[in-house]
């Protein structure tokens, strides 16, 4: 289990030199790995119980939490923003955009 924490511990630290210049991509790759691990480790806690060292190292990679869910968060509100915009510029588009077949004829009645 020394091996899952360490590793863990290892790719917390390898997204938090970069973090703020991290993309989405990467906090999905790390999202990704991170949770591979913990599965590893619950799966172990259930065999073995954990050491006090254990418990440590796993509480410093916890206090890193909120600065990783800031940064997702941004990201988050970042394609919002786009999407809000993307969605406000075609509305405007197919408000100018002709409604009318250009081959129609317009029949008036004489009064």
């Amino acid at each position: 289990m020394d091996e899952l924490t360490n590793e863990l511990e290892r790719l917390t630290k390898n997204l938090l030199a970069h973090l703020y210049d991290a993309t989405y991509e990467e906090l999905e790759v790390f999202v990704e790995q991170r949770q591979k691990l913990v599965d590893a480790i619950g799966e172990e806690v259930e065999k073995c119980q954990m050491t006090s060292a254990q418990k440590e190292i796993l509480r410093r990679i916890l206090e890193h939490d909120p600065a990783i869910m800031a940064r997702m968060n941004a990201h988050r509100l970042e394609a919002k923003d786009w999407l809000q915009k993307r969605n406000q510029a075609k509305i405007q588009r197919n408000a100018y955009e002709t409604a009318y077949t250009p081959d129609s004829f317009l029949m008036d009645r004489k009064k």
